[in-house]
């Protein structure tokens, strides 16, 4: 079970803006603040992401390959909160829709990057 998904930034306040409006689409609240990361989720027992800007202090760079999938309590949430991603400047790798299976079956799923260019995609499994 995953616990909790970091990525980086390169702006921090520009990210947490940018997930603020597209995790609220998907019931997610911010769990923790700190200097240089935020999380936001259910409740770190049920999963979190977030973003942080490197301790290291180079520049963040997205993962060659990397995604982060995100369980989206329905269709209707996906939708509008890829909507919501697209409309704060993050980029479209791939429009809300079924990609496999039927009815209970039926995989579900939008895919955008956001604002430093790291994948995300939103999922459902179901009819709805």
């Amino acid at each position: 079970m995953l616990g909790y998904a970091l990525v980086g930034t390169r702006d921090l306040e520009r990210a947490r803006a940018f997930f603020d409006l597209v995790f609220a689409e998907l019931g997610m609240a911010r769990l923790h603040d700190a200097g240089h990361m935020t999380y936001w989720g259910g409740g770190f027992d049920r999963g979190a992401v977030g973003v942080c800007l490197p301790l290291d202090r180079n520049s963040a760079t997205a993962g060659n390959g990397t995604m982060l999938a995100i369980a989206a309590p329905s269709r209707e949430a996906i939708d509008t909160a890829h909507t919501v991603a697209l409309a704060s400047g993050g980029v479209d790798e791939g429009r809300p829709g079924v990609r496999a299976g039927e009815g209970a079956s039926a995989f579900y799923a939008a895919y955008f990057r956001d604002l430093d260019g790291n994948k995300f995609s939103l999922f459902r499994i179901g009819e709805s």
